[in-house]
């Protein structure tokens, strides 16, 4: 197994300096997987590093998820047949500008538990995970005849508290199930020292400034072994932002820095993928940006797999020290299909009641509350009151869509300055309806718990409001009928039906549309933002197409000037 000696990694007792790549099996569909390690191999690399997101595979607490996108056996398994290393980060919080960091919001129905700590409320929710995901790795350790050299102990922990009974206690799990193992925790280098066990190696996280990074390990931890276990080369990219680019020429500096000093390391990413569905992530500092749809993170192969200019520039470095591979032949992977029609539409009020499920309460409550994950909640409440009234909209979270008697009176964000509106209420007899859009949990810091939806009670014209109708909208539903529309308000449903070539790509351009999320045969690609950018296409991967009859359903929020999309064969990230 991997063990560390004179402050150097060996493997079965000889020398070994791990060169990694990471690469997520939940961003990327299983049918390239292979294609993906593959180039990962051709680089020179010897090892796939992968996160493991406890929302990806417990959903629901109690409901395990370990098939298709979820089979992380399965990936396991695809690198060692590849003559890959495995390296996995079960957490189980992995940050990764991935939805509450892998974290299950229904954590959040529990209003005494402390996430990431030794409360023991959440650490009875981890054991009950890891009692079905642990006892998984041990036949895939290396010393059981596996490709699984060594697994992380939670992640970046010094960048978010101090409880080190907290570590302590993944190592006791990891004992627990018998995962006799290399271990290891990562941080940035001024968090180490809150996010280090003593006994455990310490690993570090940053993207240049290679010597003074590892003289913060020195003073910590004298003679550690050197490894960078995320050695960031891109970046990721959020709704209103630009598209981030990190120079080839720039990398390859960097990275011939840490070769010459022998030093162990991780592409963050080697290859990024997808944020499909609602699994997008945000940031939230000074204000909240959501994570978009893509996350190519300008890494060495484009989310939709090729080869850049920057993986080039690396493997040129690489071969300057070791052996490497013959260059990968890459295959036409991208089609353009052209324009199809998605003349069909409904409102989502009109379909309301066969795609969601409705809970009614005295009160507003957030999304986890009524035991909703991701998508939208519609908030409906009826009030004898006229004129205008005062609307704080600060309790809507994060983006809210207004109604009253059916009418479209506003929209509010989560980043509006102004949170208070004044709403007219023309009857006497008057129907609120706040249509909430979940954009993403927190993926990291101290907005980590923060719920969604219409967090609190509104304070309308200086009075509560009280019954409430919530419907869940998760979109795991889509509308069957499209013959029903009875009124032309926003959000809507247009679909379209195409033909394609079977295992080909594509890209879908939503121009003319405004906000929502496309659906391939079922399958929710993820989100879209026209008017906000930087992303304006998104990734259709090829094997979720057939050569007849895809359905394509597009969810439009706002607005739209056209009923067609069309299908391209080139990305567009800024």
């Amino acid at each position: 197994m991997l063990t560390v000696k004179d402050e150097s990694f060996y493997l079965e007792d000889k020398p070994f300096q791990i060169l990694s790549g990471g690469m997520h099996y939940f961003r990327t569909v299983p049918e390239h997987w292979e294609d993906r390690l593959l180039k990962l191999k051709a680089l020179g690399l010897n090892t796939v590093e992968t996160y493991i997101p406890w929302n990806f595979h417990e959903p629901k607490k109690g409901e395990f998820h370990f098939s298709g996108m979820a089979d992380i056996e399965r990936f396991i398994e695809l690198a060692h047949k590849l003559g890959l290393y495995v390296i996995l980060r079960p957490a189980p919080y992995i940050c990764a500008e991935w939805e509450m960091g892998g974290l299950p919001s229904w954590l959040l129905k529990d209003k005494e538990l402390v996430m990431r700590s030794s409360h023991p409320n959440f650490l009875g929710h981890v054991e009950d995970y890891f009692a079905e995901l642990l006892p998984k790795f041990k036949r895939h350790l290396y010393q059981n005849g596996g490709p699984v050299i060594a697994m992380q102990i939670e992640n970046e922990y010094g960048a978010y508290g101090n409880d080190l009974a907290y570590l302590d206690f993944y190592r006791e799990q990891y004992e627990k199930h018998e995962l006799d193992t290399f271990l290891f925790t990562s941080d940035g280098p001024n968090f180490i020292g809150q996010g280090s066990l003593p006994e455990v190696t310490t690993t570090l996280n940053f993207g240049s400034r290679v010597d003074e990074a590892f003289d913060a390990l020195e003073e910590l931890k004298p003679g550690s072994p050197k490894m960078v276990a995320e050695f960031w080369i891109g970046w990721f990219d959020y709704w209103t932002g630009e598209h981030t680019v990190r120079s080839g020429d720039d990398v390859a500096a960097v990275f011939k820095e840490i070769m010459e000093k022998n030093i162990s390391v991780n592409f963050y990413m080697f290859h990024g993928g997808t944020n499909f569905g609602f699994m997008n992530g945000a940031n939230h500092y000074d204000i909240y940006y959501p994570t978009i749809t893509s996350y190519d993170y300008d890494s060495l192969l484009t989310e939709g797999g090729a080869i850049t200019e920057k993986y080039k520039a690396v493997k040129k470095v690489l071969s300057e020290y070791t052996e490497v591979p013959a260059d990968f032949e890459e295959a036409v992977s991208a089609k353009e299909y052209g324009t199809v029609a998605v003349a069909e539409s409904v409102s989502l009020f009109d379909v309301l009641d066969g795609i969601s499920g409705k809970v009614e309460h005295i009160t507003p409550l957030s999304m986890e509350d009524i035991g909703q994950a991701y998508g939208y909640t519609l908030y409906r409440t009826t009030f004898k009151r006229q004129g205008e009234l005062k609307f704080n909209s600060d309790a809507i979270r994060d983006r809210g869509y207004i109604y009253v008697n059916g009418r479209y009176i506003t929209t509010t964000y989560i980043n509006d300055t102004d949170k208070v509106a004044t709403l007219d209420f023309p009857e006497k007899v008057n129907t609120l309806e706040i249509l909430v859009e979940n954009m993403g949990r927190a993926n990291y810091g101290e907005h980590l718990t923060d719920p969604k939806g219409l967090i609190k009670n509104l304070w309308l014209g200086e009075q509560y409001f009280f019954h409430w109708e919530m419907f869940k909208v998760e979109l795991d539903r889509l509308p069957a009928d499209y013959q029903t529309s009875q009124q032309e308000r926003f959000p809507k449903f247009f679909r379209g039906s195409f033909d394609a070539e079977e295992g080909l790509d594509t890209y879908v351009d939503t121009e003319g549309f405004t906000k929502g999320n496309v659906f391939i045969n079922g399958f929710n690609l993820g989100r879209y933002w026209n008017t906000a950018g930087p992303q304006q296409r998104l990734y259709l991967p090829g094997p979720l197409l057939k050569k007849e009859n895809n359905e394509i359903v597009v969810l439009e929020l706002e607005n739209t000037t056209t009923d067609q999309i069309q299908l391209l064969a080139q990305p567009k990230l800024g």
